[in-house]
């Protein structure tokens, strides 16, 4: 465009911005313009947002969200999800939430194992294959070395050379590292806790380098229960898949594919811990009166928090395959069912 034309067009203009009228209808012109070209989510910066919206924006639930609907929450527009309590989440529970997968194989090294014995084991051979002592391996499973181990036999195996112990009533870290020669440091960082407040009730520690003697030898917590003071965990018929393993469990399922079925509480008491373990995926425990833990694992859904009371019979979750099941995947779902201070009612 030439300046002969650019001046007619400003001669033109010229006396209409003298005009009141004229203006307004410009500058209202360009604002609705500027305004409505802008992407729609940053139209209006206070635009108000619902729980409901901010649920299905966010993976992880926002502590809204879970007021809006204590047990299940609207995810991406086409979602349900249980929701919880905020609890304290570590980088690998995030990175699981995050990356989708259940488990890190790197993350089971450090958890509590079992072996099923061959022909031709020993202790000193199987602690070899391990890289524990064979004081380990009679420490945890209650041997010593006159003891004689079958093909078939399970064994606990440790992460480390050690002892293995049941936090009970009262306990504290530095007293635990002292009955075990060991030190507090250690079995911190070894089990990731935060200090002496990090322990309950019904957890099971890894004492790198602790050592049993007479005078330290393990003191079994078991509570007496009537036969009637659990009820299976799943609904009828009571399908165990399998039998009695570490700790003190027993794995429970429905034939066919079964995840997103009920867990319920097998008694009454309080929701102790939620948790995401690398070997048990997503997981409940609850205290009950009388000192006994119950644990829950491989869990779907998480429909209850800490601190909640429950009733027998309170539907906890659903049964999944989270963490780490054999075998992998829907094929894998159960759920895991550990007694902690007494014994297991379904032990066959």
């Amino acid at each position: 465009m030439n300046s002969h034309y650019i001046k007619e067009i400003m001669k033109l203009f010229s006396g209409r911005f003298q005009r009141p009228l004229f203006c307004f209808i410009l500058i209202s012109s360009i604002l609705f313009v500027v305004i409505f070209a802008m992407p729609s989510d940053n139209r209006f910066e206070n635009k108000f947002v619902s729980p409901s919206e901010q649920c299905a924006k966010n993976f992880v639930v926002s502590q809204d969200c879970a007021k809006e609907s204590p047990e299940l929450c609207l995810m991406q527009e086409n979602s349900l999800i249980a929701t919880a309590p905020p609890m304290t989440v570590t980088p690998q529970v995030l990175g699981v939430l995050i990356d989708g997968a259940d488990f890190r194989m790197e993350d089971l090294k450090k958890e509590v194992s079992e072996y099923i014995v061959e022909q031709g084991d020993t202790i000193s051979s199987i602690a070899s294959r391990f890289n524990i002592s064979s004081n380990t391996i009679f420490w945890a499973n209650d041997l010593n070395s006159r003891s004689i181990i079958q093909p078939g036999q399970k064994l606990i195996i440790l992460p480390v050379s050690g002892v293995i112990h049941y936090v009970g009533k009262g306990e504290t870290l530095s007293e635990i590292a002292e009955r075990y020669k060991a030190k507090a440091d250690e079995i911190s960082e070894f089990n990731e806790l935060s200090g002496d407040g990090d322990i309950f009730i019904g957890d099971i520690l890894v004492i790198p380098n602790g050592k049993i003697s007479t005078r330290t030898a393990q003191v079994s917590y078991l509570a007496p229960l009537a036969s009637s003071y659990f009820i299976c965990p799943i609904s009828p018929p009571c399908r165990i898949t399998q039998g009695l393993h570490y700790y003190n469990a027993i794995d429970f399922s429905h034939v066919g594919v079964s995840c997103g079925e009920p867990v319920f509480a097998a008694a009454g008491g309080t929701v102790q811990k939620v948790v995401y373990t690398s070997r048990y995926g997503r997981s409940v425990r609850i205290l009950h009166p009388n000192g006994v833990v119950t644990y829950y694992g491989h869990l779907q859904d998480i429909l209850v928090g800490v601190g909640q009371k429950v009733s027998q019979g309170t539907i906890i979750g659903t049964i999944g395959h989270t963490g780490y099941t054999i075998p992998a995947g829907p094929a894998g779902c159960h759920v895991h069912f550990d007694v902690r201070g007494a014994k297991n009612p379904f032990a066959q």
